[in-house]
């Protein structure tokens, strides 16, 4: 029987999208507002989900607690009041789009997380706006 547990957190973080590769004027027409010079920030919501077989001792699938402390330490703690851009190493070099924060996040959680456990993780860059990884 599994089950499945969420956890939602929040950070803001500025950024910009950007492919160093590009012209300015191609830079501009695929991401538009997103490549603003200055920068841009949004309030995101993180969503983790976990899912498992309940451990007949305890009745949990994971300690809440535990998932709390991982989603504060691995990614609130690294990029909330952060210019993803500048100020994370995982974006140095890595265009921080919606899509690749949320991989970066679920990529984070998954080195740290009982790997009989599944694992997704839904970023809310606003409240219309939002991606899920892995799809499936």
């Amino acid at each position: 029987m599994k089950v499945a547990v969420f956890r939602k957190e929040h950070f803001n973080a500025a950024h910009r999208l950007h492919n160093p590769a590009w012209s300015d004027e191609q830079n501009k027409a695929v991401f538009g507002r997103c490549n603003n010079p200055h920068y841009h920030g949004h309030n995101y919501e993180v969503v983790v989900k976990v899912v498992g077989e309940i451990d007949p001792q305890t009745g949990y699938v994971i300690d809440t607690k535990i998932l709390s402390d991982l989603v504060k330490e691995l990614v609130v703690s690294k990029f909330d009041h952060r210019n993803l851009n500048l100020d994370t190493e995982e974006f140095k070099s890595l265009n921080p789009t919606a899509e690749n924060i949320a991989v970066v996040i679920w990529q984070k959680l998954r080195e740290r997380l009982d790997a009989k456990l599944e694992l997704k993780v839904i970023l809310y860059e606003t409240e219309r706006n939002y991606v899920e990884y892995p799809a499936n």
